[in-house]
């Protein structure tokens, strides 16, 4: 048996005896009565001399992180929410046989801890124990230079290591709920009503994406894992409710990367008797109000960079390529209006969508070579082609366009709104116009959806709809430079081993 495995050998033994001593192999409960963050938080400036006069009694529970024996004494860090707290043990005080209960404890077991709180001679806060007590072993040792652990690949699989090991990861996720709860308020506060709707979909819809398909057995139906909400939310602004959202997950049978997951969640909303604009004075003072209540400022560092929330730019797709444009001239409008311009720009920059792109889906495509890397600070682009925005309304003044923004920061998409199109008959010939594409080979084109055009057929009010991503804006406030850092169980490939 090699090392390890005699190591994990006698782990197992120590637990064997501690049963034999009539100790419950696996204890049901513990009533801690203090918790150890608690503790350091309300007793980190108390000196020890008023520590010693208050005689404070306390009952905590956590895992044990260290230990240093020394004959009939030792001391050990006791972990729990985060925080830690050394605990010192002597023989004489607790007893015989409950220090040879101790004796069988390992680092990584998890132990309660029972006495006074005092301070040592180097100052630490320490529980003087009067008892312990066994609550579980930790049958496999915790990894090699475990407060360090570094390695991507374990840190992702074995995430509850990663939480043991690494205390900022607890933060970012400890954040990651304030975020969601922050949301969430944001929207009750403006009159908005939180809905849930199917994550199975007999069709595909609401955003460009490849789904995930799956079957019901009962039904003998093939079902589709939802790529956005958006139909079924629009269905409930019909129905009546003029302020809807949902904090929703989506999955989209597509690559992964650092800002990519192909499960992930998004917030969405819808809002009657609005258009895009509308929208994006909302976003600005939602996201405004998040950083400052989860991070205490408007400007939070993100990738090497610091972003500031409390200033947002707009410019329109054309106007963000010739701000950015590298390559000889400045283009004018009459450039960007040239597919042949436009072609033979992205072949430059072996960019070119497959397949034969039209006008719109080029401009797209030269916009994200030329110009979403560079939007650092908070930037709307509006003004999309119709061609890629089959769910949104078009621009009176130029029906080339739609009424649709983007949000960009750190040079990411982190939020998608526009006006909606609630024309039952021309959502139906852009629905037709999908299908043609998704004949083509276009993986990603929408599929038509009756329902929902009977839906429009019913009235739907002006409206404006927004999705923002959750995890990419956990991202941007954690500093965390990839998707995977933000989401406790990211997708990974087969673990072989």
């Amino acid at each position: 048996m090699n090392n390890e495995g005699d190591h994990i050998a006698q782990r197992y033994k120590k637990l064997d005896r501690i049963e034999a001593a009539g100790y419950e192999r696996y204890p049901h409960r513990f009533d801690a009565k203090d918790a150890v963050e608690d503790l350091i938080v309300e007793f980190s400036e108390v000196s020890a001399e008023d520590l010693k006069k208050m005689e404070r009694q306390v009952c905590i529970a956590g895992r044990m992180t260290a230990l240093r024996g020394h004959g009939k004494a030792a001391f050990g860090h006791l972990s729990s929410g985060g925080e830690k707290i050394q605990f010192y043990v002597r023989q004489d005080q607790v007893g015989e046989k409950n220090y040879e209960l101790f004796q069988l404890f390992d680092v990584g077991d998890h132990i309660g801890v029972s006495g006074t709180l005092l301070r040592t001679r180097t100052g630490e806060l320490t529980v003087f124990a009067d008892k312990v007590e066994f609550l579980s072993k930790a049958l496999l040792p915790l990894p090699e230079k475990w407060h360090g652990l570094t390695d991507v690949e374990t840190r992702y699989r074995q995430r509850y290591l990663d939480l043991i090991a690494n205390p900022k990861v607890r933060e970012v996720f400890k954040k990651r709920s304030m975020i969601i709860s922050e949301l969430r308020k944001y929207f009750e506060a403006c009159g908005y009503i939180e809905v849930e709707t199917p994550m199975m979909h007999t069709i595909p819809g609401g955003a460009a994406a490849r789904p995930f398909i799956t079957h019901h057995e009962a039904l003998d139906m093939s079902l589709y894992l939802r790529i956005a909400p958006e139909l079924h939310l629009k269905r409930l602004v019909v129905g009546g409710f003029d302020r809807v959202f949902e904090i929703n997950r989506n999955f989209r049978n597509e690559g992964v990367s650092t800002q990519h997951n192909p499960e992930f969640t998004m917030v969405e909303f819808y809002q009657a008797y609005s258009d895009y604009k509308d929208l994006m004075d909302l976003t600005e003072d939602l996201l405004q109000k998040i950083a400052m209540a989860v991070n205490g400022s408007l400007i939070t560092e993100f990738r090497d960079n610091s972003i500031d929330f409390g200033e947002f730019r707009r410019f329109t797709m054309m106007e963000a390529i010739r701000e950015y444009w590298k390559e000889g001239n400045t283009p004018s409008d009459e450039d960007l209006f040239d597919q042949d311009f436009l072609k033979q720009s992205l072949e430059k920059l072996n960019a070119l969508p497959a397949g034969n792109p039209g006008w719109g889906k080029m401009l797209a495509a030269l916009f994200e070579e030329t110009a979403e890397s560079e939007l650092i600070q908070p930037t709307f682009i509006c003004d999309f082609p119709l061609e890629i925005s089959p769910l949104s309304k078009q621009k009176p003044s130029d029906p080339r366009f739609v009424d649709r923004f983007e949000l960009f920061v750190g040079g990411m998409e982190l939020a998608n709104g526009f006006s909606e199109l609630n024309d039952p008959e021309e959502q139906k010939k852009r629905f037709e116009a999908q299908l043609e594409e998704k004949e083509k080979g276009d993986l990603e084109a929408h599929s038509m959806d009756e329902d929902y055009v009977e839906a429009l057929r019913h009235g739907m009010p002006p409206a404006a709809g927004e999705g923002i991503g959750i995890d990419r804006l956990v991202m941007m406030l954690t500093n965390s430079s990839s998707i995977r850092e933000v989401i406790l169980f990211p997708h990974l490939r087969s673990d072989r081993n």
